[in-house]
């Protein structure tokens, strides 16, 4: 990108060549505007974007400390302020996306009111929300680049060179808020035209990475309830051909596309799958349906489906709802040759739903993908539908029983219990719990952890909590001790929201425009002041 000082000069020789008619535009402002804006449109940022993801990719490849990780948002300031609070306490943003969860947007962005994750809200909310939450990341560089500009010109008033110096440096190497967003298309909202034409229009929002999953679109279920139904490969297939048409389409070659499984906990499929020959990947599939094997035709009756399976005629079991079932304890068996379908077929990334967060369990799958596959790699859901705090202290419960250790101590069915958090298991789980992302990245090949709702869980607690002191006894004190007067000393900067909203932004451009005759907000009158 050029340097500020290349933006001035460009500009400079453009008033120039204008003889006169630019003379009320200032190269210096114009060139603040331009590197305050470095994207211009969604495709630029989908481009960016794609090729930081593959960098990290390639990175985790070679040493799997170099994980990812993000967290779901459902507003575009909820992501602003995420990645706004990442450079404050880490200084970059290297590795930290966000994630756009399907769940958040049924539940908090639909017309309808909240909806569960079962792809009944507006398809076009996706694309909104990632245009949403770009603009939002947007307006974080222009709003830190502001505040980087304002001290360059008192620095130059004030004669101070060094200091000058040193802003326009920091102006130079900044490093922008806009970040990778894995992007939930459910399971494409339709047939493959309509996953098609939806995957595009969220490109051209900014998407530079798609996560598409192999439910059946118009019986499409959140990963961690029951009722999932599966379709055969060659129509999941079919959809991700229809993403990667949407990428090279529009230009962005490196577009990244997760394949997410939900065999593990889908025990139904809506179709017998077409086989052309013995062990295909049809046959493959039709293998793990569950049925009866047949003598003759006197053992079907009216509506009776019959597959041959194993060389045997099987009536497969087929349930009122006309869908069909799978074998019991099949799960792993679909997932494996899931996953290893989606990467032979063009996904770059796997996502495996599961019903809890383990390392063991995650890194067995995933050794047998690799046997096909060796660079296979997840993308893993931290998801808030686990009970963590009980999971770990069971499976640490279950692992000391295993070594023999006395555990009478501790009562499984009841680790949640508050009793037990500060007793050895409670600190080994948490433990555990703080290690989990680490040791999945290492051992089970998962390159990029995320939290699906976190955002959802820590409104509704702050929220609880300030409700019950501000209409309690506590009254203004509530607000004044639990929000602002920490804003102020955790430094965070919402507690000028005037600031945070624009209007810094806003009083320089009008200085821009109107020259002395602007008028302006952040005056002595401002109380924006009284936070120094």
């Amino acid at each position: 990108m050029a340097t500020f000082q290349d933006q001035l000069k460009t500009l400079a020789q453009l008033r120039e060549g204008q003889r006169g008619k630019w003379d009320n535009i200032t190269p210096e402002h114009a060139a603040r505007l331009r590197v305050q804006n470095r994207f211009q449109t969604g495709l630029d940022i989908a481009r960016y974007n794609a090729r930081i993801m593959r960098e990290d990719m390639a990175a985790y490849d070679g040493d799997t400390a170099k994980y990812t990780q993000s967290l779901g948002c459902w507003h575009g300031f909820i992501g602003q302020q995420k990645m706004i609070s990442i450079k404050k306490h880490f200084g970059q943003t290297k590795g930290r996306y966000l994630y756009l969860s399907g769940w958040m947007i049924a539940a908090l962005r639909s017309e309808f009111g909240p909806l569960p994750d079962q792809s009944m809200h507006e398809k076009t909310s996706v694309p909104s929300l990632i245009e949403e939450l770009y603009t939002f990341l947007r307006q974080a560089d222009s709003w830190e680049l502001n505040h980087l500009f304002r001290d360059l010109e008192a620095a130059r008033e004030a004669g101070d060179s060094a200091r000058a110096a040193e802003l326009e440096g920091k102006i130079d190497n900044f490093e922008t808020h806009v970040v990778p967003i894995i992007a939930d298309i459910d399971a494409g909202f339709g047939n493959a035209e309509a996953t098609y034409l939806l995957a595009k229009k969220m490109i051209e929002a900014g998407a530079c990475c798609l996560q598409i999953e192999n439910q059946v679109s118009d019986e499409k279920q959140c990963g961690h309830q029951a009722g999932k139904v599966t379709v055969p490969h060659e129509d999941f297939i079919a959809k991700l051909n229809a993403v990667r048409y949407a990428f090279l389409e529009l230009g962005v070659e490196d577009g990244v596309i997760v394949a997410r499984t939900d065999s593990l906990g889908a025990g139904l499929t809506q179709k017998i799958a077409v086989s052309h020959a013995p062990g295909d990947l049809g046959d493959q599939y039709n293998a793990f349906l569950d049925g009866d094997e047949i003598a003759s035709a006197d053992d079907i009756a009216n509506g009776d489906v019959v597959i041959k399976q194993d060389g045997k005629l099987v009536k497969v079991k087929r349930l009122a709802s006309g869908l069909y079932q799978f074998k019991p304890n099949t799960g792993e068996d679909r997932v494996v040759l899931d996953c290893i379908t989606s990467l032979q077929n063009g996904a770059d990334l796997l996502w495996i739903e599961t019903e809890k967060p383990h390392v063991g369990q995650i890194k067995g799958m995933v050794d047998r993908v690799r046997e096909v596959c060796p660079d296979a790699k997840l993308v893993y859901n931290n998801s808030p539908s686990f009970n963590w705090t009980l999971n770990f202290r069971q499976q640490v419960f279950d692992a000391w029983e295993a070594e023999g250790r006395d555990v009478s101590a501790y009562d499984r069915a009841d680790l949640m219990n508050a009793e037990y958090d500060a007793t050895e298991l409670g600190r080994q789980a948490d433990e555990w719990t703080q290690n989990f992302q680490r040791d999945a990245a290492r051992e089970a090949g998962i390159f990029h952890h995320l939290i699906t709702l976190p955002t959802y869980h820590t409104a509704a607690l702050s929220t609880d909590n300030l409700a019950k002191g501000y209409f309690g006894d506590e009254g203004m004190l509530a607000y004044v001790a639990g929000v602002q007067r920490r804003e102020i000393r955790e430094g965070i900067a919402t507690v000028k929201h005037q600031d945070m909203a624009g209007s810094n932004i806003g009083d320089d451009h009008k200085e821009f425009f109107h020259g002395e005759a602007a008028l302006k907000a952040g005056g002595k009158d401002n109380t924006m002041n009284q936070f120094g």
